[in-house]
């Protein structure tokens, strides 16, 4: 049994030394040196080589090394009774809701326009409402949506989620399917975003649903660029609807230097690292997992490439 790991643009880390830690007899090996691909039965992959992942015959699992699989689901030519896990992890949880409550927080409390007046030398104490005044939904309400809002919801906040199937989670109010998604963004004067990237969710925040937020509403994305339709936002901005838009993921990445984000009074450019994958924390569940499929039982968290995710 050989374990393969296969990027083209994530380096390698210590992922090796972690798992070897923990299994000194695993078979580690790094793409493109694979050695003979019958061997390989697992890989862990983060943007693999396009019809690189049908050369192994005997390839049991794909772990992907991240949330988000769209980019994957891509490659037609993966096989189709090939299970493909998505990451659920601890430290990567903790990460994005850290990302999240601060951001929330900073949008809450005006820090924006704080540190404006520090520039402008202004001295302007205005007021801000206490956190339970303040309506916060999270645009995908799932592990990472769930996490960030149960902290929301111990700091005070008024939370709503919406997912595409009805949740139960105390303090928070659910919204479910695109019939309930006007009135979820009608209520929500901070507005985060983190959906998987499917069919149906690109360009979700466009001109149409931007306009049903609140006036001076804020937007965070920490899921994928492509949920937010870049001009529709810039307008939103400008005209004043949408007061603050902190974003950490885009259409092109790294953005390029002249994209209008960059210097834009209201937006708040963050380098797409809400949330990384951290060797330590991930390599005992990716034991975990090879060892429960070798056992037979299910695997956890295995994408539905019907759905995206």
């Amino acid at each position: 049994m050989a374990v393969l790991y296969s990027s083209r643009s994530l380096p390698e880390g210590d992922l090796k030394g972690e798992l070897l830690k923990r299994d000194p007899t695993l078979d580690y090996r790094i793409w493109p040196d694979t050695g003979a691909v019958e061997d390989i039965e697992f890989a862990f992959v983060w943007n693999p080589e396009p019809g690189d992942l049908a050369r192994y015959p005997n390839l049991k699992v794909i772990f992907n090394l991240g949330a988000g699989v769209e980019k994957l689901l891509l490659d037609k030519s993966i096989p189709a009774h090939v299970p493909i896990v998505r990451l659920v992890d601890r430290a990567l949880t903790a990460c994005m809701t850290e990302y999240v409550v601060m951001h929330v927080l900073r949008h809450h409390r005006r820090q924006v326009d704080i540190e404006a007046n520090q520039r402008a030398r202004k001295w302007d104490p205005f007021e801000m409402p206490p956190a339970w005044e303040r309506k916060v939904g999270v645009l995908g309400h799932g592990v990472l949506g769930g996490d960030a809002a149960e902290k929301l919801v111990h700091i005070g906040f008024d939370l709503a989620g919406w997912s595409r199937h009805a949740k139960t989670q105390a303090g928070v109010v659910s919204y479910h399917g695109w019939d309930q998604l006007p009135a979820f963004l009608a209520r929500s004067e901070i507005l985060v975003c983190l959906l998987p990237l499917t069919a149906d969710t690109a360009g979700i925040l466009d001109a149409k649903r931007l306009a049903m937020l609140p006036r001076g509403a804020s937007v965070i994305n920490a899921a994928r660029g492509g949920h937010v339709v870049d001009k529709d936002l810039l307008a939103a901005l400008d005209s004043g609807h949408i007061a603050q838009a902190t974003l950490d993921v885009f259409h092109q990445e790294p953005l390029p230097a002249d994209h209008p984000y960059w210097a834009h009074p209201r937006v708040t450019v963050t380098p797409h690292n809400a949330s990384l994958t951290y060797d330590a924390s991930v390599a005992p569940g990716l034991l975990a997992a090879m060892a429960d499929l070798k056992a037979g039982r299910p695997l956890a968290n295995v994408v539905d490439r019907g759905r995206g995710y």
